[in-house]
């Protein structure tokens, strides 16, 4: 087991998180959540940058700076 104090693991992490989200579901109802919930891949940094880029479209200066600011935070 991991010494007390220890940082969680991303899995560990992950886990606590879809754990708060699945609530009172019950069951196969849980099973199915946290089977989707701990299979879904957040989007890389990388892949972000590329959405926010493109969703940018023809925006200049300063609006630009402001969109994908706001964009990459999301």
């Amino acid at each position: 087991m991991a010494a007390s104090g220890a940082k969680p693991t991303a899995q560990q992490s992950k886990m606590g998180e879809c754990n708060k989200e699945a609530g009172d579901k019950k069951g196969d109802e849980r099973k199915a959540f946290m089977k989707t919930c701990l299979s879904a891949k957040k989007p890389t940094q990388q892949s972000k940058m590329a959405t926010c880029n493109k969703d940018a479209g023809d925006k200049k200066g300063d609006e630009r700076k402001k969109f994908m600011s706001e964009c990459l935070k999301a």
